[in-house]
């Protein structure tokens, strides 16, 4: 299975502005669209359950999309659970990624936070990385990629920029 990670940072790497999870409020327009085309496209989409209680208002779900949620406490989301649609799961990366591979799904787009990142390119099941990059720096917020001990190199496949104020939008392939 093909797995693509999409964020989108300060030129200081912050994914948040101090504690504010509404990106939105910071991130460019072209950004956005960018996003939401990637995930009009996705059949598969992985999320944290700090990125779901963000974005949980603006999830519009449809008949041929799978968004799961990782969480500690999947329980906790019973209420929202809809088979097919909208699940919720503690499965380690690996456990998930082998469960929907064998489902038959072939490309997983992955839209979460720090935490769920660290996961899933320790686990090594990262391809590529789709990082947009804002004109901006924030002295306080949340990383990129969590504390975590691992490392990994990436190649450059493109650099595009997006507009005038020079938000880039950089495509990574994982592995030299």
């Amino acid at each position: 299975m093909k797995i693509v990670m999409v964020m989108v940072a300060t030129l200081n790497g912050k994914i948040t502005k101090r504690d504010d999870p509404d990106i939105y409020k910071w991130t460019s327009r072209e950004d956005q669209t960018y996003f939401f085309s990637l995930l009009k496209k996705s059949r598969l989409i992985v999320m944290g359950s700090k990125t779901y209680e963000a974005a949980r208002k603006n999830i519009k779900l449809t008949n041929n999309t799978l968004r799961i949620v990782l969480t500690k406490n999947p329980m906790e989301y019973r209420k929202d659970f809809v088979p097919g649609k909208l699940e919720f799961t503690n499965e380690l990366p690996r456990q998930l990624v082998k469960r929907l591979d064998a489902c038959g799904y072939e490309k997983m787009l992955l839209v979460g936070g720090g935490v769920l990142n660290a996961a899933f390119l320790k686990a090594g099941l990262v391809n590529e990385v789709h990082l947009t990059l804002e004109p901006k720096i924030f002295g306080a917020g949340k990383p990129f990629v969590g504390d975590n001990e691992f490392e990994c190199s990436l190649k450059l496949i493109s650099i595009k920029r997006l507009n005038t104020q020079g938000t880039l939008l950089l495509r990574y392939k994982i592995g030299d």
